[in-house]
């Protein structure tokens, strides 16, 4: 079935709903939640109908404190029982079962204002509950960072109304996020510093400008026409909720909390405590490139810096790192962003994160967007009416008033065609017809290259076969090698 036609029937169900926090076009929100967050009060019983037979809310939770406490307490008896601190420590292992969208940076954000009122949007929080059929859904939704009378937990067995206009609240809050930070600032923003940086630094000669070139086409092309086509008075962005003011005081607030590490898949993975969690394709394929990626990336310097010396003696390569912490990340030091290199791995890596951000990522939580913005109540990137504040008053007139008008709702749907659209020009990842390198090992490490990509793709159509949702995203030959729509 068309992924489009697939949406516009399940977009109601609460388990495509929670699908799509990990395989949609922004998978880049959900987290694990090891303990509940004080202002989101949740409670055993509001969630346990919703959980299965024989569990609790508690043991669903990944406590991993609990774990750490009883290993400190038995100390004094390992000489005794060593086995018997082992079994009870790991018995109280909790199941980890448990995750959380938190939208906490949009508190307080300065919206548009139509006809003489700000448009809503919701710093809302999320609770998912992954069953042991591997199905994420939804379980308790609060739209606002402070819980109240008028700041109600919401959950499935509410009205069927008031339970789709609240997760139609939360996609609001992480379309939001998405459009402007996780695809605008992380990938377009992020790849023209580094196209920047490089075309600075490098001269022609330089490997890494070799390297590094064919993952820049068309960025700064494509950047200079979205800052006048979505970021222009009347322009996609600029209609969305946040509006142009919004939208710059948003990416004020996440740049100064973007971390390195939070733009290198594993470590991003890690971070969120999602490397075991089943059926995230994302994670799967995108850790699959970043190996392929990192493994010729790390060949392709080896031929240039065989050791550490030639690192820490490039001095165009200190000004280029020096250049993207500077002027990319303001100087921050807590972001983790590297200010130098003094090994070879130290630039590996960077460079792996450079290549993976300008291709793998974009086509991530860029290529689907009409598959999952089409259907436009399913990832609203504006809402009119205020959020909900009692239970039993939603009815369906209530959702239409909520949801935009017609003339916004074309424009943000033709706009998400038009960006994710592939052109006759198209470079797919891992190719290099410039053959900017002449040197015999450079060429075949390159052919090395796609060859793992071959591989990966192959993977991926055969897991693909048995999908109901195929998740083809991260599919090498769907993958542009730049930035450049």
């Amino acid at each position: 079935m068309d992924k489009k036609q697939y949406l516009a029937e399940h977009w109601k169900e609460d388990a495509f709903y929670g699908y799509q926090f990990l395989n949609g076009v922004h998978p880049s929100m959900i987290r694990n939640c090891p303990h509940l967050p004080s202002n989101f009060p949740v409670t055993e019983e509001m969630v346990q109908p919703f959980l299965e037979t024989g569990t609790s809310l508690k043991q669903e939770i990944q406590l991993e404190a609990t774990c750490a406490l009883l290993a400190v307490e038995c100390v004094p008896l390992l000489h005794q029982c060593l086995l018997y601190c082992i079994f009870l420590c790991l018995f109280v292992i909790q199941k980890g079962n448990i995750f959380l969208c938190d939208y906490k940076s949009l508190e307080g954000l300065p919206t548009r204002v139509v006809e003489g009122k700000s448009l809503p949007l919701t710093a809302a929080l999320c609770l998912l509950y992954l069953d042991t059929a591997g199905t994420l859904k939804p379980i308790a939704i609060q739209l606002g960072q402070e819980p109240s009378e008028k700041c109600p937990i919401f959950v499935p067995s509410d009205p069927e109304l008031d339970w789709l206009l609240v997760k139609i609240f939360v996609k609001n809050a992480d379309s939001v996020i998405h459009q402007i930070i996780s695809h605008l600032m992380k990938t377009h923003l992020l790849a023209e510093v580094f196209a920047v940086a490089t075309m600075r630094h490098f001269p022609d000669v330089h490997p890494l400008q070799k390297l590094l070139t064919p993952h820049f086409r068309y960025t700064l092309q494509i950047n200079a026409a979205a800052r006048r086509a979505l970021l222009g008075p009347t322009g996609l962005l600029a209609r969305s909720t946040p509006g142009l003011e919004g939208i710059i005081e948003l990416l004020r607030r996440h740049l100064a909390e973007t971390t390195y590490s939070s733009l290198c898949l594993p470590d991003n993975i890690a971070e969120r405590g999602l490397q075991n969690i089943p059926n995230f394709y994302y994670r799967d394929d995108g850790l699959k490139l970043w190996t392929a990626i990192n493994s010729f990336v790390r060949a392709m310097l080896g031929l240039y810096y065989p050791t550490d010396d030639e690192v820490s003696g490039d001095a165009e390569l200190q000004r280029w790192i020096q250049d993207i912490f500077t002027k990319g990340f303001l100087g921050n030091s807590s972001s983790g962003m590297p200010e130098s290199f003094i090994t070879v791995e130290a630039v590996v890596k960077f460079v792996t994160m450079v290549i993976f951000t300008t291709s793998a990522q974009h086509a991530a939580v860029n290529s689907g967007q009409f598959d999952y913005y089409s259907w436009f109540p399913n990832s609203p990137l504006q809402l009119r009416k205020a959020p909900p504040t009692t239970k039993g008053l939603v009815t369906m007139d209530t959702i239409l008033e909520t949801l935009p008008n017609i003339g916004d709702t074309v424009a943000f749907i033709i706009s998400s065609l038009v960006l994710c659209k592939k052109y006759m020009d198209s470079v797919v990842l891992g190719s290099y017809p410039e053959e900017r390198f002449c040197e015999p090992a450079a060429k075949q490490i390159i052919e090395n290259f796609q060859k793992e990509l071959s591989s990966i793709e192959e993977r991926i159509i055969t897991r693909n076969a048995s999908l109901d949702v195929p998740y083809c995203y991260l599919q090498p030959s769907e993958i542009e090698n730049s930035v450049s729509i």
